[in-house]
Order: C-alpha cells, then sequence, then structure tokens
C-alpha cells in the first residue's frame, strides 16, 4: 500500500517533547508575571538606581528568559531526538524482523534484552509468532514433498503396467485390469483424503448442532462388516454430546478413528469401545481399542501425514493412506477441541476428543448406548 511521506515517530516525539518543555516555560514565565512583577512598583520616570522597580527588572529580566528559553528549546529538540531514538530502538528491531519475515525467512528471531515492558511483550508475541510460522510452513513443506511422493507411487506403477502391456500383448488382460483398478483407487483415495485434510486445516465449513451419539452410531454401522470380517466386536456406549460443527466432517473424523481401531487391532476377538458424553460444558468422544502394545515415543508422532509406524501392524489387507489420524487431528482443530492418544497398558490404544459443548434441545433424549458386536 502506497502511502503519502510524512514525519517519522522520532521526529514527532521530539517535537512533542520540544512543544512540551516551550509550553512548560511559557507556563513559568507567565506565573513569574502574574504573581511577582505585576506587584512591584513601576518607577520607570524616576531615577532608575535608587530601589528595584518594574521597569528595572522587565528590562534585566526579559532579555535573559528570552536567551533562557532559546538554549532551552535547542536543548530540547537535542534530548528528544536522543531520547526518541532510544525509545524506538526496540520497534527498529522488530520492524527490520518483520521486513526480514517478509523477504521468506522466518528462522531468525529478535530476542530482545531488557526488562518488561510494551515493546519487549510486542517483541516475544513476535518471536512466538515466527516460531509457529517457522513450524508450520516447514510441516507444510513436509507434507507437500510426501503428498508428491505418495502420489507419485500409484502414477508410476500404472505406467508401469500399462508398459508390460503394451510390450507384452498377450498378457492376461483380466489381471491387468484388476491391478489398474486397485492402484487407480488407491490414487483415488489419498487424493480425497488430500482434500479433506485441506479443507479441515482450512476451517471453512457450515457450523450446525451435531449429536456424536448418531455419528458414533453411524460409523459403527458403516464399519460393522468389516469388524464381522476380523471377528472383532464393535461397541457404542453413552449418551448424547452435541456440539457445533460439521456433521460430514465429524462423521469422516469418527470413521477414522473406529476404522483405526478396527485395523490396528488383534488378529481375532479384539474389541473396540466407542463411547459418548458431555461432561460439563465440553462433549467427549472416546475411542478404546485391543491389540499390540505402542511405545510411548510413537503415539505422537502418530497424527503426522503419511505416518506409518513400524510398531503399528495391520492385520487385514487395509493398507491405507496414511492420512487417518491426520484428518482426524485437523478436523479436530477446526472445530476448536483437543485430541488426546492414550496407549492402553495392555495394549492397544485410548482415543480422547473434546470439543466444546451446545446446550441440548429439550425435544432431544439422551441416546440410548447400542452394541454392535461380530461373533469372534
Amino acid at each position: 500500500m502506497r502511502r503519502r511521506p510524512g514525519l517519522s515517530a522520532r521526529l514527532k516525539l521530539t517535537l512533542s517533547y520540544v512543544g512540551f518543555l516551550f509550553l512548560a516555560s511559557t507556563l513559568l514565565l507567565a506565573v513569574v508575571w502574574v504573581y511577582l512583577l505585576r506587584y512591584v512598583p513601576d518607577n520607570s520616570q524616576g531615577l532608575l538606581g535608587v530601589s528595584p522597580n518594574r521597569y528595572l527588572l522587565l528590562h534585566m529580566f526579559a532579555p535573559a528568559a528570552a536567551t533562557a528559553l532559546a538554549c532551552l528549546l535547542v536543548l530540547g529538540l537535542l534530548g528528544g531526538w536522543i531520547l526518541a531514538g532510544r525509545m524506538l530502538a526496540p520497534l527498529t528491531q522488530i520492524t527490520d524482523a518483520a521486513r526480514l519475515a517478509g523477504s521468506g525467512s522466518l528462522s531468525h528471531r529478535i530476542h530482545m534484552r531488557g526488562r518488561q515492558d510494551e515493546f519487549r511483550e510486542l517483541s516475544d508475541a513476535f518471536d512466538t509468532m515466527l516460531g509457529r510460522l517457522d513450524s508450520h510452513v516447514a510441516e507444510q513443506r513436509r507434507f507437500a514433498a510426501n503428498a508428491s511422493h505418495e502420489l507419485r507411487t500409484p502414477l508410476a506403477i500404472s505406467r508401469t503396467l500399462l508398459d508390460v502391456a503394451r510390450k507384452d500383448p498377450g498378457r492376461d488382460r483380466g489381471a491387468l485390469i484388476e491391478r489398474l483398478h486397485s492402484v487407480n483407487t488407491r490414487a483415488i483415495d489419498l487424493t480425497e483424503a488430500l482434500l479433506l485434510l485441506s479443507r479441515g486445516d482450512s476451517g471453512t465449513f457450515i457450523r450446525e448442532s451435531v449429536d456424536l451419539s448418531l455419528i458414533a452410531e453411524e460409523a459403527a454401522e458403516t464399519l460393522l462388516p468389516l469388524a464381522e470380517r476380523r471377528g472383532i466386536t464393535l461397541d457404542v456406549t453413552g449418551g448424547t454430546a452435541r456440539t457445533s460443527g460439521s456433521a460430514e466432517l465429524l462423521l469422516r473424523m469418527t470413521t477414522n478413528l473406529v476404522q483405526n481401531a478396527v485395523v490396528h487391532n488383534l488378529p481375532t476377538g479384539g474389541t473396540v469401545t466407542v463411547h459418548t458424553q458431555t461432561h460439563g460444558d465440553t462433549s467427549v468422544l472416546r475411542v478404546e481399542n485391543t491389540g499390540r502394545r505402542l511405545s510411548p515415543e510413537l503415539v505422537p508422532t502418530l497424527t503426522e501425514p503419511f505416518r506409518r509406524g513400524a510398531d503399528r501392524v495391520r492385520t487385514d489387507e487395509h493398507a491405507g493412506v496414511g492420512l487417518g489420524l491426520a484428518i482426524v487431528d485437523s478436523v479436530v482443530r477446526a472445530h476448536a477441541g483437543t485430541l488426546d492418544l492414550t496407549p492402553r497398558p495392555a495394549g492397544g490404544l485410548l482415543v480422547t476428543v473434546r470439543f466444546p459443548g451446545t446446550p441440548q434441545l429439550p425435544a432431544d433424549g439422551d441416546a440410548s448406548g447400542g452394541n454392535l458386536s461380530a461373533p469372534s
């Protein structure tokens, strides 16, 4: 944005100092005149050396006062300029850091020294902002690199299969088509997951009142066939838990959590429990599953995009795209919620999601807990 040139803040402060000093000096002279000189007898027509009089004092005091006032103005200009420069030096540091950040560098910090004041507070806030931006940009770059790599893999496989089919016309076309279909399905799933993750990060969605208990039941019904094939018992318990947000995104979040709990479970006979409840002004969704023991160092990294921990062993043919918990984390943050991942001592994972609750409508009753189970 172009602006017309104006006075600098340093010059404005200097002029303010000088103006205040001039006003104070003038007021002091006025006080001397009102309360002192006006009561001295005026003897300008008589002998000047006989006694002090107004004429004598004015002619002696006025030049000295004018000289003193001029010296005060000069000293005020010089001192005000120096003082304003010292006071605004921290602001200059912050401005230089902002220009450097605007050029694309986010690794620098101000680290302003000295006792706490407004400028130090602004500096600390600016350093915190730079740290978050640096971390966010690094995460986005890492995500872009991983996404390009993940998308490149199915495309490269498709090209290889087509090259093989072109060089070998007698190859079984049915097997080739089936393989291409599988690869393309994975590419489509990955693209949809990337779009959903981007939508969650942007936070651009219409908010409405959503009951997490109904969302949990719908997600469980969708994944019940998968649980039955694996012999997993899938339970939905708890009551009404209302929050404000996108029903579509919250359903995808819950589906990802339940699917993740089913896929990363015991080879057979495992359990998955989905529980919803309202605690004060907070709506809570918990998904707990049995499974292999997870190391505490692995758990904080599970929400990273394309994270497929070696300690988490899938027990079916689900390959996944590595964005399940990353999408969950994105949706939770977009709804101003919190996500806690806790490894169970006996094995498996406990996921707790908390959202700001909304008042329950009088017509709504508590959702009764359901039990969707598959025999092991």
